[in-house]
C-alpha cells in the first residue's frame, strides 16, 4: 500500500516578536495564512528504518532532513520496528519563509499515523509536531491561525472575510535566507526585538472585515529589518508592489520570498506582469488565488 499526502505551506500576515526567552528562543506572536501550494508526500511501508527520496537532487535525504526526523520520531513514539520508504516531490522553495519544510514535517507525521492506522492521538503528534520545529504544529491542520509562544502554540480561526475572492503574488529571488542568521541579527535592531503585544489580535479583527486594504496596514514582520538591511532587493521589490496597487505587500517569515495581495486573480496577474517588466523573470513567481 502507498499513501500520498499533499504538503502545503504558509503565509505569515504578521509575525511580531516580542523578546528573547531564557531558554534562547524568542516569543512572538504571528497570523498564518495557508496558502493552496503544495509538494507531495508519498509513503509505504518497507524494510527497516526510513529511506527517502526526493526529486531535487540538492536536498539532503538523510537526518538533515525534517521529512526523516519526522519519520523517525514517529515510528520510535507509536513504537513502531517496521521500517517506511517516503518520496519527496518539492515544488515550493526552500529557505523561503513560505514554511515548506515544516509543512513536509506535519504531513508526515498525519501520512504516517495514516499508514500505521492511527496508532497516536491528535494531541501526541501535537507534542511530536512542537519538538521537530516551531511551525510544524500549525500543518496539522488547514485553518488560519493565531500562534503564539516560540511559534508552537496554534489558535486556528475561521477563513478572514477580507481574503476572500482574494490572491496572492509570491517572489522568491532565487536566494534563500536562514531563519537562524535572522533571529542572530534582531539585536541590531532594538524595536524589531522588542515588538508591542497584541499585534495579531488587532490585525484579526481588522481581517474579518471585507476590506483588505485597511487591514494591508496592520501587516508587520520583524524580522524584515535584518533583511531588507542586508538584501536591498527585497525592498525594491516591496516599493514596486505597493506603487503598482498591491493591497498589502510583506516579507513572509525569515524570507526571502516577498508576498502580494490584490483582492483578484486579474489583479495579481497584472501586478506579476509589471513586476516582470522591471526586475525580469525571478527564479520562482506564482499566482495563487486564497478562495
Amino acid at each position: 500500500m502507498t499513501l500520498t499526502r499533499k504538503s502545503g505551506c504558509k503565509i505569515n500576515l504578521l509575525l511580531n516578536i516580542l523578546g528573547k526567552r531564557a531558554d534562547g528562543f524568542h516569543e512572538l506572536e504571528t497570523v498564518l495564512q495557508p496558502v493552496p501550494l503544495s509538494d507531495e508526500l508519498s509513503f509505504a511501508r518497507a524494510g527497516t528504518g526510513v529511506q527517502l527520496t526526493c526529486n531535487v537532487p540538492e536536498l539532503p535525504t538523510d537526518a538533515n532532513n525534517l521529512v526523516v526526523r519526522a519519520a523517525e520520531a514517529f515510528l520510535e513514539a507509536a513504537a513502531i520496528r517496521e521500517g517506511v520508504k517516503l518520496h519527496l516531490e518539492k515544488r515550493i522553495p526552500v529557505a523561503a519563509g513560505l514554511g515548506g519544510g515544516s509543512g513536509n514535517a506535519a504531513a508526515t507525521l498525519l501520512g504516517l499515523n495514516e499508514l500505521f492506522g492511527g496508532p497516536l492521538s491528535a494531541e501526541q503528534l501535537h507534542r511530536l509536531a512542537a519538538t521537530l520545529g516551531s511551525d510544524v504544529p500549525f500543518f496539522l491542520q488547514d485553518k488560519p491561525a493565531i500562534a503564539t509562544g516560540r511559534g508552537e502554540r496554534v489558535t486556528p480561526v475561521e477563513p478572514f472575510s477580507a481574503l476572500r475572492g482574494a490572491s496572492v503574488l509570491l517572489i522568491h529571488p532565487g536566494f534563500g535566507i536562514s531563519t537562524a542568521w535572522a533571529y542572530q541579527q534582531l539585536g541590531r535592531f532594538p524595536a524589531s526585538l522588542s515588538g508591542t503585544q497584541g499585534r495579531a489580535d488587532k490585525l484579526v479583527a481588522l481581517l474579518r472585515n471585507p476590506d483588505l486594504r485597511a487591514a494591508g496596514n496592520a501587516f508587520y514582520n520583524s524580522l524584515e529589518a535584518p533583511a531588507l538591511h542586508k538584501y536591498p532587493l527585497l525592498a525594491l521589490f516591496q516599493e514596486l508592489l505597493r506603487d503598482e496597487g498591491a493591497a498589502a505587500v510583506l516579507m513572509s517569515g525569515s524570507g526571502s520570498t516577498t508576498f502580494a495581495l490584490t483582492e483578484s486573480s486579474g489583479k495579481s496577474n497584472a501586478l506579476k506582469e509589471r513586476f516582470v517588466t522591471k526586475f525580469g523573470p525571478s527564479s520562482w513567481i506564482v499566482e495563487v488565488s486564497l478562495g
